[in-house]
């Protein structure tokens, strides 16, 4: 299992200061239990569901234009590509657990669940009880890593998700989505890790024009096929730093056209720059068990 701690947070893993812990169940599927005290970490976005159960404290966070808070207990649904920030609501801090899990996978899940194709769930209240959602957090946690496991959490986030949509009874795809055609564009992305992809090359890769490959990725994957490369090389960035690589040189192997556009793009997807990152000293070694 790889593992890097400090994934998308600022803070530090010498206790009893603030510390997060981040693992992987299986492709697609990210944990992270973290605790906090005061700021934790400043606006940002993932391109992945965030979805979450706080068990200490009061976490406190802006989200679509509204502050939020959370009591321990409560599920916390972040949905692809809203940003947010998060802070501690009293004076003894905040912990929790989070899942990130890739909105494909969810897509995928819906079909099962519902016995008929449906587009991404969408919670409109990003805080409040929802049992499927915590039981499912909890089993994530006490899951080995792999993909059967990482199935079933699919599937109960799945099901947690449209539980919390008020209108899921409605999520019926209309449009053709051509999944091959996202599938591959998807995998050329992600092995195209080290240079910006141009427009023309992802219309050969997937047979469809750029704004028709853009509205169909979208719906499968919960983000544009710019954002998802942008978020694959900011991936690899980690590693490379918690390999302790220059971030100069890191910012080159990742495409990026310099370190201040890396700089730029990273804090603005994990809350944190990427020296602030590396001077955590948080991240273990990447290692296979």
């Amino acid at each position: 299992m790889t593992k890097v701690r400090g994934h998308g947070l600022e803070g530090s893993c010498k206790p009893p200061g603030d510390w997060f812990e981040a693992s992987e169940l299986a492709e697609g599927v990210e944990l992270l239990s973290a605790w906090f005290v005061g700021q934790a970490y400043s606006r940002h976005r993932h391109d992945s569901y965030a979805i979450g159960i706080s068990n200490v404290g009061v976490l406190r966070f802006d989200y679509r234009g509204t502050g939020q808070a959370s009591l321990p207990g409560n599920a916390i649904i972040l949905h692809p590509d809203e940003a947010h920030d998060g802070r501690s609501g009293s004076d003894i801090g905040f912990g929790y657990r989070m899942l990130y899990v890739e909105p494909r996978l969810v897509f995928d899940a819906v079909a099962s669940v519902t016995g008929k194709a449906g587009g991404l769930p969408f919670a409109r209240e990003p805080v409040a009880p929802n049992p499927i959602l915590a039981a499912t957090v909890a089993a994530a946690f006490n899951s080995e890593p792999g993909s059967l496991a990482a199935t079933d959490v699919v599937v109960g986030l799945t099901r947690g998700l449209l539980h919390a949509d008020h209108e899921a009874g409605r999520l019926v795809v209309t449009e053709r989505i051509d999944t091959c055609a996202v599938e591959r564009t998807r995998e050329f992305l992600g092995a195209s890790l080290d240079r910006q992809v141009a427009a023309e090359e992802l219309e050969l890769v997937s047979g469809l024009s750029r704004y028709e490959l853009a509205r169909q990725f979208r719906r499968r994957c919960g983000t544009s096929p710019y954002r998802y490369s942008v978020m694959r090389r900011l991936d690899k960035s980690r590693q490379l730093i918690a390999e302790r690589e220059g971030l100069a040189l890191t910012a080159a192997e990742c495409g990026f056209a310099d370190q201040a556009h890396f700089t730029r793009s990273f804090k603005a997807a994990y809350g944190i720059t990427p020296g602030q990152y590396r001077d955590t000293g948080c991240f273990a070694a990447a290692h296979d068990a």
